[in-house]
């Protein structure tokens, strides 16, 4: 039971109570805190006070205390190669700057740079420290800019944008090809079908891109669809070539290899649904879906040199 009426019982000269008691003898020392403890807590105190004005801390109106400390970094303009120096308030962004351009300005990386820069492909994939090197810096440039639409390992999305690891090309695999298409960029296209043959033409050609890649055998169906193929009604062997191989200064796909960068054969479970997906294709054709970027304004002529490389190798070196 407590009580928690002032104690007017014995109190010690020596050491203070806070003049309560319980269960009659239980009383509580009133000890004032340590000196060095008082000390603390007050520098603690002080120093927050400084920290908000050093560091960015409360928000005022629509901004913010950004404070007195700051962070240099260098900045490399992609176009020039220039670099300018910048002054920046200090957070966490700037200080992550900062060991962006430490990197960048590395002496190690920037003879590197140099040597890539001044070597010709030939020389760069014979040279087992360039191509260390390549793979490094270029899979870090590939994420960057690459990976949004063919993905992080280069997969691609079928339908969508091209598989850059099977080592089949529509625009060419070699290096010098793929060096112009980041630079240029492309543009596929392939006409619509659907207002030029009729139906029963369509469901032909189909069946005989089929037996191109070996999904069916050889059949009166596709015979017409051959006709129509190699002949002036459809027309496909201008782009596709007369072994429908495919003509790379065109960016036509290769029908014979089993691999299709648009329609999405291999998920079909039935010849009919095959035939169905290529014919749905051939119809609609394509127009302003198939667009890679130019890259010359975005990407300085090494960056380039290095996605080149590292694509390349990524594809099975064609």
């Amino acid at each position: 039971m407590s009580d928690n009426t002032p104690n007017v019982q014995q109190q010690s000269s020596a050491v203070q109570t806070t003049g309560h008691a319980w269960d009659g003898d239980l009383q509580e020392y009133n000890n004032p805190l340590p000196r060095w403890w008082l000390w603390s807590f007050y520098a603690s105190a002080v120093f927050s006070v400084l920290y908000w004005f050093i560091y960015p801390s409360w928000p005022v109106g629509d901004t913010w205390i950004k404070g007195f400390g700051t962070v240099n970094y260098a900045v490399t303009d992609k176009a020039s190669g220039k670099e300018e120096e910048r002054e920046y308030r200090w957070n966490t962004r700037a200080l992550l700057l900062e060991d962006l351009g430490d990197a960048t300005n590395d002496p190690q990386r920037k003879d590197m740079l140099a040597k890539v820069q001044a070597a010709s492909y030939d020389q760069i994939v014979k040279d087992p420290k360039m191509m260390e090197f390549v793979r490094s810096v270029g899979k870090g440039l590939f994420g960057d800019n690459c990976a949004a639409c063919h993905g992080r390992g280069g997969q691609g999305v079928v339908g969508m944008y091209p598989n850059l690891t099977d080592d089949d090309w529509l625009w060419g695999g070699g290096m010098d090809q793929i060096h112009e298409t980041l630079v240029q960029g492309r543009k596929g296209f392939m006409p619509a079908f659907g207002t030029v043959l009729k139906p029963d033409q369509l469901d032909d050609v189909a069946e005989y891109v089929l037996t191109l890649s070996g999904e069916t055998q050889p059949s009166a169906a596709s015979e017409r669809g051959q006709a129509i193929f190699q002949g002036q009604v459809g027309g496909c062997y201008y782009c596709h070539g007369a072994d429908a191989k495919g003509l790379q200064s065109q960016g036509a796909a290769n029908l014979t290899d089993k691999i299709w960068a648009i329609a999405d054969v291999p998920a079909q479970k039935s010849v009919q649904d095959k035939k169905a997906a290529i014919k749905n294709f051939v119809a609609k054709g394509v127009n302003n879906t198939r667009i890679m970027p130019a890259w010359k304004d975005r990407l300085s002529p090494t960056d380039i040199k290095l996605i080149a490389v590292y694509v390349h190798q990524l594809g099975g070196a064609q």
